[in-house]
């Protein structure tokens, strides 16, 4: 079967790719690689010029003075420029309802052309979409990347992005999209709980992980604990990393020597990676339910990961002992737990393996394809 997978945030797409060619299929995978992350893909249409350092300054002033970023003109030329190859597709996947990422207008234009183009699509729920942006502004008590806006409205500007997706215009893309679409996925419980009584809901798939590409090594503690945390400036507020640097101050002054603290902002991938291969313990986000694809990689390596792992997340997975720490936004819970697992290394071990195994249990990206496969109603 023909599928093509349109858009990259994380390393689904990736991962779900390799794991459908490994099982005989042939997949197509376009998208912009997800700016400095610098995810590959088949089809690019990243806006290469526009971030070149010739037009990069005369990008800034623009966007400052009209509020246009006209890298999103170069997007739309890149799709179109590929467009004659998005035909024929026995399957199409979104990575969400806005994959392009281009003005609201022609990315319904190109949407309508997949569908029109290609038999089946699907669309993930894998991140901010209309749908849970509504459920969480109706549902204020539930947790959700927006609980500090709902704190602290004054961080309209960090969330613009995010309440983009409540504006009319790209509801008409949702509402084309799910009239269109065959059925909607969700990769994870935070995007399950928005969409559980929806008609289009086609269930939770996890995000599919490959063991063999992320070694497991049992953590070797000889003198320092070491604790990494990278950033990302454009979800600094949503994953609640105020509350780690925080706690990482505390912990440097309680600790002195026996631990190293790791910082990264805004690095690529491949170098972030190898940056967190040398810790014990990495910080990942909170104000959620269920992990990422970031922190999923981590604990196939053992690693101890503080990220969300609610009691919502232990029921759905039947899980009677930690394999992560649920973060909260408290820093002295943070530090509690920190300190815990800095004076009882061997708890630090024991987490790690539990997580390698929950990871391999309930991830494994073949078993996660078929899975796939069968929601797509592809049957060989």
């Amino acid at each position: 079967m023909r599928i093509l997978l349109v858009g990259e945030y994380s390393r689904l797409h990736n991962t779900l790719k390799e794991a459908l060619i490994a099982l005989g299929h042939e997949v197509v995978l376009l998208g912009s690689g997800d700016g400095f992350k610098n995810y590959p893909v088949d089809y690019s249409i990243e806006a290469k010029w526009c971030q070149g350092k010739l037009l990069n300054i005369p990008r800034q002033l623009i966007f400052r003075v009209f509020k246009l970023d006209v890298a999103k003109i170069e997007i739309a030329i890149r799709f179109y420029l590929h467009s004659s190859k998005l035909k024929g597709f026995d399957v199409v996947q979104l990575i969400n309802e806005s994959p392009i990422q281009t003005f609201k207008a022609i990315e319904l234009s190109f949407l309508k052309k997949l569908v029109k183009n290609n038999r089946k699509l699907f669309v993930l729920s894998t991140g901010v979409d209309y749908w849970n942006v509504k459920f969480w502004f109706e549902n204020r008590h539930e947790r959700s990347i927006l609980q500090p806006y709902f704190a602290n409205p004054a961080l309209a500007k960090a969330y613009r992005y995010i309440l983009e997706y409540r504006s009319a215009q790209h509801q008409k893309i949702h509402d084309y999209i799910y009239e269109n679409c065959t059925g909607v996925i969700a990769t994870d419980v935070d995007y399950q709980i928005p969409l559980q009584h929806h008609p289009k809901f086609l269930g939770l798939i996890p995000n599919p992980v490959n063991p063999s590409k992320l070694v497991y090594k049992e953590s070797v503690i000889d003198t320092k604990i070491v604790i990494f945390l990278g950033i990302n400036q454009w979800s600094y507020h949503q994953k609640g990393i105020v509350y780690f640097e925080k706690a990482l101050a505390v912990i440097k002054e309680q600790f002195g020597d026996s631990v190293e603290i790791i910082t990264t902002q805004n690095i690529p991938y491949q170098e972030y990676i190898n940056l967190y291969n040398q810790s014990h313990i990495l910080l990942d986000q909170m104000h959620g339910h269920d992990q990422g694809y970031n922190a999923l990689e981590a604990m196939a390596k053992g690693k101890v990961v503080f990220t969300n792992a609610s009691t919502a997340f232990e029921k759905q997975y039947n899980l009677t002992e930690r394999v992560a720490v649920h973060a909260l936004p408290d820093v002295a819970f943070l530090v509690k737990e920190l300190s815990y697992l800095i004076e009882n290394p061997s708890e630090i071990k024991a987490i790690g393996k539990r997580a390698r195994a929950f990871v391999e249990r309930e991830h494994e990206y073949l078993e996660i394809a078929k899975r796939y496969l069968s929601v797509w109603g592809i049957t060989s």
